[in-house]
């Protein structure tokens, strides 16, 4: 019971991850209010860049750079004492997007605000239906 309970506690920041995904999803599909949907599937994809970022950490790897010798020797590099850039490189670019995403989203709520008055996606069908 205890190897199972430490196994756990090692693995905190899944949890952590499944947690954030969780609210994410739950603001997105339960709230009526189109901002707190649209900062639901920020947290949403918050918590994938956060994992994302997590499955690229090593222990005991360093960043890749390569530092050569002053001579011309040979010099074996070994994959496994570096850490992987991709996955960091990646997750930028979907920061950005992110980011662009968050900035589309708010602004199409404004529109939807300035035709409708209101934010709350009941009202906004009604009116719809009415019109």
């Amino acid at each position: 019971m205890s190897d199972f309970f430490s196994h756990l506690v090692a693995r905190y920041n899944y949890w952590i991850y499944i947690t954030l995904m969780m609210i994410g999803l739950y603001a997105m599909i339960a709230k009526n209010n189109l901002v707190k949907k649209i900062i639901g599937m920020n947290i949403f994809q918050t918590a994938i860049i956060l994992f994302y970022i997590s499955i690229g950490a090593k222990k005991g790897a360093t960043i890749p750079i390569i530092s050569h010798g002053s001579g011309h020797e040979a010099h074996v590099v070994k994959a496994a004492d570096y850490i992987n850039p991709l996955p960091h490189v990646l997750m930028l670019t979907a920061i950005v997007v992110a980011v662009a995403t968050l900035g589309v989203a708010l602004a199409l709520a404004v529109q939807v605000y300035r035709q409708y008055k209101t934010l709350e996606e009941d009202e906004i069908l009604q009116k719809i239906r009415e019109s």
